[in-house]
């Protein structure tokens, strides 16, 4: 096994030499990601090499830590930036991994810290439920519906064909849906989210979207966007909501009415159990605070 792993890293490795040049390491690196993703990443790494004028092999740390101060000066949001060195950072570390460069010379690069604003991200359930019922569109609430209540991402909310819906015998219904790192799982709804949903269908064969454009496609993540800050401000929510706002409230509102957190790790599809376990300290039901003499 470790004999063919090599192999293949090896022939890889020839392939990128053939080419003698970035853009085929770049091409490589990016194999496999989805296509929102390739093109992020792509355009951080075409950023980058545009900033410093160098091929990849050239680059120092120093030129590294230059493009990071100027990111810095640029007064982008240090979210913003560490996603930008993080990029950067993860195509090192694969140039150096299939041998095309002999150092990963991102690796020292410090990312600015992210503050955690999981908190402040959550809405209270009553919200939520208000930006459902005073939607007065079928397919928006059921998507405003489905984001919360079955813990979907905008991109596997979009990417439901009829074929991923099933009902169950006890009025409720499962959807199937192809999350992060290419995982398919499936996901149980309740009878009222499952309800709204099929109301959308009107005989649509299994190929089709569940949530279509007017030109018949698969909705964008940004029209859905629209729609959930929308249902936000009729709401009365007066900061600004995305849609994975709806997912970290799923997650803390079913911790909150009890729900184990391996459940609610099966239904995100988060990896680690560790990952759900932020939702636990967002929204504290208690602290020793509450025990000191003032």
């Amino acid at each position: 096994m470790s004999m063919q792993i090599t192999r293949t890293a090896s022939n890889e490795m020839n392939t990128v030499e053939a080419a003698g040049n970035d853009d085929r390491l770049i091409d490589l690196w990016l194999h496999g990601r989805g296509k929102a993703t390739s093109r992020g990443y792509r355009a951080e790494a075409d950023r980058f090499l545009a900033h410093v004028r160098k091929n990849l092999c050239s680059v120092t740390l120093d030129d590294l830590q230059g493009y990071a101060d100027h990111l810095d000066q640029l007064g982008l949001q240090p979210a913003t930036r560490r996603r930008m060195l993080a990029t950067v950072k993860s195509l090192y570390a694969f140039g150096h991994e299939l041998g095309y460069l002999p150092f990963d010379t991102a690796k020292p690069l410090r990312v600015p810290p992210l503050r955690d604003t999981l908190a402040e991200r959550i809405i209270d359930e009553s919200l939520v439920l208000r930006m459902i019922a005073l939607e007065s569109n079928p397919r928006n609430a059921a998507i405003i519906c489905l984001l919360y209540g079955g813990g979907l991402r905008v991109s596997e909310l979009v990417g439901l064909r009829w074929k991923d819906v099933v009902a169950r015998a006890d009025a409720a219904g499962q959807v199937t849906v192809l999350g992060k790192g290419a995982k398919t799982r499936t996901i149980l709804l309740p009878p009222g989210v499952f309800e709204r949903l099929s109301r959308l269908r009107n005989g649509a064969d299994d190929e089709r979207p569940v949530f279509s454009s007017r030109k018949g496609g698969a909705l964008h993540p940004s029209q859905v966007l629209r729609i959930t800050k929308a249902a936000a401000r009729r709401a009365g929510i007066d900061r600004n909501v995305r849609n994975h706002d709806l997912r970290h409230c799923h997650a803390s509102h079913a911790i909150e009415r009890g729900a184990p957190i391996q459940l609610i790790q099966v239904t995100l599809g988060h990896s680690s159990v560790a990952t759900t376990g932020k939702y636990l300290h967002a929204r504290p039901s208690d602290s020793s605070a509450r025990y000191l003499p003032i």
